[in-house]
């Protein structure tokens, strides 16, 4: 086996993480400048750290922060401490013929689950981060209007979508630079209602999915979050609230579709570290053991210039 065979497949993880990039949603959104501090290396406390300038954030996002919630600090200096998410795969064995060599294609083959298994999971909880946390005259949350479906759901329709563009601007968020991350089920309403959206769905230009509709750039995952739902008599809702992250929802609860501006989200990608134990050193399961950890954080600057809509 090569002696350089941890450095080269941990670099080409990296390259196929970066560049098999399952979240065109955030596309276009810098990384934040601040550097990344590990503390506690290669202990069961390991963290990775940015320091931001406090100036940056409002302080009702940091408190109300929206998945476990991040970890944050306030420090005297006038910056926030923010402890990127920690994503750890499982061990994995991998033959001595597996592993021998490092053309990228014997590289790809043995840890296209792991890293597929790192971006999902990853984006999964960047999404449930941007999502607002609640119903708040800054985060608006509605409710499609269009007919129920067999499962009783009500249908997305195009006026929904221009509701929420309203709702956008009576917070007074800016115009260019919004996007509208539709649900599966909602984007799906949106291919079967021809007389409004016909081919609009599909820009043949870039050979993909990515319409402006209503000032909104419009994105589908299959990963957005759900929200409990509290209405009026009259179906009006009254108030909505975010499931914690890995929840699993109950037949009441609603996946949304989710809406933000650009310039409202921060992310930041951290460490990714290969673990690796090779056959010889490895008795008793006399395998090659690979494993990887990766950081990584996405999180909106302000409670504020997002929506969802059930």
């Amino acid at each position: 086996m090569p002696a350089n065979f941890p450095e080269i497949w941990l670099d080409r993880v990296i390259r196929n993480m970066e560049q098999g990039n399952v979240a065109p949603w955030l596309d276009g959104i810098p990384e934040m400048s601040a550097d990344v501090m590990t503390l506690g290396e290669n202990t069961k406390t390991e963290q990775n750290i940015i320091h931001v300038p406090l100036s940056d954030f409002e302080a009702e996002v940091l408190i109300n922060n929206n998945t476990y919630p991040i970890p944050v600090q306030m420090y005297d200096d006038g910056s926030v401490q923010i402890v990127l998410d920690k994503y750890q795969t499982k061990v994995v064995t991998i033959s001595d013929d597996q592993a021998m060599g490092a053309s990228h294609d014997r590289i790809d083959d043995a840890t296209k689950g792991t890293t597929l298994g790192l971006t999902k999971n990853k984006y999964a909880k960047a999404i449930h981060s941007i999502a607002p946390l609640s119903l708040t005259p800054n985060t608006p949350i509605l409710q499609a209007t269009g007919p129920e479906n067999a499962n009783g759901r009500k249908i997305l329709i195009y006026d929904d979508i221009v509701r929420l563009k309203t709702a956008l601007d009576d917070t007074e968020t800016d115009e260019e630079g919004r996007r509208l991350v539709l649900s599966t089920d909602h984007w799906n309403d949106l291919l079967l209602d021809r007389k409004n959206f016909g081919n609009q769905l599909i820009d043949y230009v870039k050979g993909k999915p990515a319409p402006v509709i209503s000032n909104f750039e419009l994105f589908s995952y299959i990963k957005n979050p759900f929200y409990t739902i509290t209405r009026d008599g009259a179906g009006k809702i009254t108030a909505a609230a975010k499931l914690p992250f890995g929840t699993i929802p109950t037949a009441t609860d609603q996946r949304a579709s989710i809406a933000y501006h650009v310039n409202n989200i921060a992310k930041k990608t951290g460490n990714t570290k290969q673990y690796f134990v090779a056959a010889k050193d490895n008795p008793k399961g006399q395998t090659n053991d690979l494993a990887y950890r990766h950081y990584f954080v996405a999180t909106p600057f302000r409670a504020k210039y997002l929506a969802a809509i059930v």
